[in-house]
C-alpha cells in the first residue's frame, strides 16, 4: 500500500513537470487544408504569438485531402508530447458525421484544446452567371434541376455542410463538386466551372473588392462588419438559414493533461490580445476562446447536427 501511495504521489508531481518543460522543441501545427484556406490563415495569426510566448519555432504543415481527414490522421498518430497540434475547422465534425470509416476515432483519438476563431461564409458567384441575389440564384436552380453545381473545400467540410443546408432551405436540386481546399474551389467559381460557392470570408474578400466575384449573402445570423451592404442569406430569401464556421486546436489524445491545460491557457490569452482580435476582424473573422471541455462538447454536438442534415439532404461520402 505504501509503495502504491508513493507511486501515485510521484505521478502527481510529474504532471506539472511536463508543463514546466513544454515546449522543449519546435511545435508542428498540421493544417489539414491547402494554403490560403481559413484554417491556414488562422494558424498564421496564432503561430507567431506562440513563438513570442515560448521562444520555440512554429512550423505550419499543410496536409490537405479527404475533407481534412488526412491531416487529422497524421496528428492522431503523432507522438503525444504536445509538439504536434492540429488546427482545423468545423470540417472535423463534418467528416465524423459523413464518412462511414475514418483512420481515427474523432472522439477518442484527440484531446480538444481550445477554440480560436470563427468566420462567416459568403455565398459568391461569378458576375457572368447572372443572378444578383440569393432569390435569383435559387430561382435559377429551380428552373434547371440537376444542372447547377456548387463548389466546396472537400466532402464533409464546413463549406460542404453549409451548401447542403442551403440546398435544403431552398428546396433545390444541385450538384456537389468537391475540391482539395478553398483556393481551388474559389478558382473554379471565378472561371464559371462551378456556379456558386459558400466561401470563408477570410479567403474571399480580395476577390469581392476587385469585382471578380459577387457576394449574394452572408451565412451568419448577423451581417458581416466588413461587408455591411451584403444581406444575410436569411434576409435575402431563406428565413432561418444560419451557419457560423469555427476553428479549433487539438492534440493527440495521450498528451499529458498539464500540457493541454498550458496550451489552452496560452491560446485563451492570445485570443484576447487586441492585435489578434483586430487581425481576425480585418480578415472577416472573430476571435473565439473556450476551455478544452467546451470544445469537446461543441464537437460532439456538431457531429450529431451534421449527421442529421447530411441524412436529410441525401448526402453521401462520394
Amino acid at each position: 500500500m505504501i509503495g502504491f501511495i508513493a507511486m501515485t504521489l510521484l505521478a502527481a508531481l510529474a504532471l506539472p513537470a511536463h508543463a514546466q518543460s513544454y515546449p522543449s522543441k519546435p511545435i508542428r501545427i498540421v493544417v489539414p487544408f491547402t494554403p490560403g484556406g481559413g484554417s491556414d490563415i488562422v494558424t498564421r495569426v496564432i503561430g507567431p504569438k506562440l513563438v513570442d510566448a515560448w521562444g520555440q519555432q512554429v512550423v505550419v504543415d499543410n496536409r490537405a485531402g479527404a475533407g481534412g481527414t488526412i491531416g487529422a490522421a497524421i496528428v492522431s498518430g503523432a507522438t503525444p508530447d504536445g509538439h504536434t497540434l492540429l488546427i482545423t475547422s468545423s470540417a472535423f465534425a463534418g467528416a465524423a458525421s459523413l464518412y462511414p470509416k475514418l483512420p481515427y476515432d474523432t472522439i477518442k483519438d484527440f484531446a480538444p484544446i481550445a477554440l480560436v476563431a470563427s468566420t462567416a461564409l459568403i455565398l459568391v458567384v461569378a458576375p457572368s452567371l447572372g443572378p444578383r441575389t440569393v432569390s435569383e440564384l435559387v430561382a435559377l436552380a429551380r428552373q434547371k434541376p440537376g444542372q447547377i453545381n456548387y463548389a466546396s473545400a472537400g466532402i464533409g467540410s464546413g463549406t460542404h455542410y453549409a451548401a447542403e443546408l442551403f440546398k435544403l432551405a431552398g428546396g433545390i436540386n444541385v450538384v456537389h463538386v468537391p475540391y482539395r481546399g478553398v483556393p481551388e474551389a474559389l478558382t473554379d467559381t471565378l472561371t464559371g466551372r462551378t456556379h456558386y460557392y459558400l466561401s470563408p470570408i477570410l479567403s474571399t474578400l480580395p476577390l469581392l473588392r476587385d469585382g471578380r466575384l459577387l457576394a449574394l449573402g452572408v451565412s451568419t445570423r448577423e451581417r458581416a462588419p466588413l461587408l455591411p451592404e451584403v444581406p444575410t442569406i436569411a434576409e435575402a430569401g431563406l428565413p432561418g438559414y444560419e451557419y457560423d464556421g469555427w476553428f479549433g486546436v487539438l492534440a493527440p489524445a495521450a498528451v499529458p493533461r498539464a500540457v493541454i491545460d498550458k496550451l489552452s491557457r496560452e491560446l485563451m490569452r492570445i485570443t484576447t490580445l487586441p492585435d489578434v482580435r483586430d487581425r481576425f476582424e480585418k480578415i472577416g473573422g472573430r476571435a473565439r476562446a473556450s476551455t478544452p471541455g467546451e470544445l469537446a462538447q461543441l464537437i460532439r454536438t456538431e457531429i450529431e447536427t451534421r449527421r442529421k442534415v447530411f441524412a436529410a439532404a441525401g448526402t453521401k461520402a462520394e
